[in-house]
């Protein structure tokens, strides 16, 4: 197999109710999508989900543009491959850069997928017919507004609803939700906003009096041992998201006890392949994973309801429907949640088709490359 051609398209999209995390408000996303065209004339998608600022990490999509544009598709174009694996292997050498990595590599899955004949999650080694989905709620000005977003999200039929919090934005909702409803899966989510004190260790104690499922990466990335000690102290699972970014990342949290959850975000860790091996090592280790989401638009989200049918997903992901985010997603049809289950498409690759005209209406910028004919 052999990428001949790739599109890049920077798109934007208005987010249906805004988002506000322990960093930012929201209003609307702007992805880049990956289009690889193989000598065939066959097209696998991917979506570099970067978000636009260095809040979440250090990728903005600006910086996703520079890499996809100057190295991931001069690294891809021509050059012969027959697994994933293999096509990833082009781009060894750089460093870093994992979302327009993971971009590149679900088109390479998708493009994989469909030239077999086979569903990317199948191609994966997926064995779910259908995923569990949850939401994630931003922080709402007040807590009457926030149970109204869990209300409308309960009321969709949702299994499992996490709270963004932040230091003064924790306990007090916390407990406003659980009153409201003693038997959710509910779980909570810093980004890691909390500074490593005693103060702060404190308020996110008093948090495991609530039946949380996990409180997931309370304190800043590269701090294990923060972690670690908050776990020795609390029953709730902590789950790390932004910490983990390799496997190597995931061997440290595994040695030190410090998270029992793994948050599997394909984007974070670089793609399909890096997401399906964490999986692997966090099951041989006896942890549970979910796969998280960057309110992708239906091409990432495709991916990670792929990712989701591996057998180790046993919490709900963040692969809620497209109308929870979007008015009008970016694929046809649309990513459906029906009671909270989303099924896992069985048709060739990502199982929907891109709308290639609405992307070109919400395009910023575009790139088209082609390999120079030997």
């Amino acid at each position: 197999m052999r990428i001949d051609r790739i599109r890049l398209f920077e798109v934007n999209l208005p987010l249906v109710h805004s988002f506000e995390t322990s960093s930012h408000r929201k209003t609307g996303l702007t992805h880049l999508l990956v289009e690889a065209t193989d000598a065939d004339g066959l097209v696998g998608w991917g979506e570099i989900a970067s978000p636009a600022d260095p809040f979440f990490g250090p990728e903005t999509t600006d910086t996703a543009w520079l890499t996809a544009e100057r190295y991931l598709t001069t690294a891809v174009l021509g050059t012969s491959w027959d697994t994933p694996e293999e096509l990833e292997a082009t781009w060894r050498r750089i460093r870093g850069n994992e979302f327009a990595k993971a971009g590149f590599s679900a088109a390479g899955w998708d493009l994989h997928a469909r030239a077999s004949g086979r569903s990317l999650a199948s191609a994966l080694g997926g064995t779910r017919t259908e995923v569990a989905a949850g939401v994630s709620l931003g922080i709402e000005p007040t807590i009457d507004e926030l149970i109204a977003q869990v209300a409308r999200q309960v009321d969709a039929g949702y299994r499992r609803v996490k709270l963004k919090t932040a230091p003064g934005w924790d306990v007090e909702p916390v407990r406003a939700v659980r009153a409201a409803y003693p038997g959710l899966d509910l779980h909570v989510d810093a980004n890691g906003a909390y500074p490593d004190t005693s103060e702060t260790a404190a308020a996110l104690r008093e948090l495991d009096a609530f039946g949380l499922t996990m409180i997931e990466q309370p304190y800043a990335p590269r701090d294990f041992l923060a972690h670690a000690r908050l776990q020795a102290t609390i029953a709730t699972p902590i789950c790390l998201d932004e910490s983990i970014v390799d496997l190597g990342d995931l061997r440290t949290m595994l040695a030190l006890d410090a998270g029992r959850v793994l948050n599997i975000k394909v984007s974070r860790m670089g793609g399909l392949t890096a997401a399906r091996d964490a999986h692997d090592l966090a099951r041989d280790a006896g942890v549970p994973v979910w796969c998280g989401g960057m309110h992708e638009f239906g091409v990432g989200r495709a991916a990670n309801v792929a990712i989701s049918s591996l057998p180790n997903f046993t919490l709900p992901s963040d692969v809620s429907g497209s109308d929870k985010y979007y008015a009008r997603d970016v694929v046809v049809p649309p990513i459906v949640a029906d009671a909270g289950i989303v099924l896992v498409p069985s048709a060739p690759g990502i199982g929907h088709e891109v709308d290639v005209d609405w992307v070109l209406q919400n395009a910023s910028r575009t790139l088209d490359a082609s390999a120079v004919a030997a």
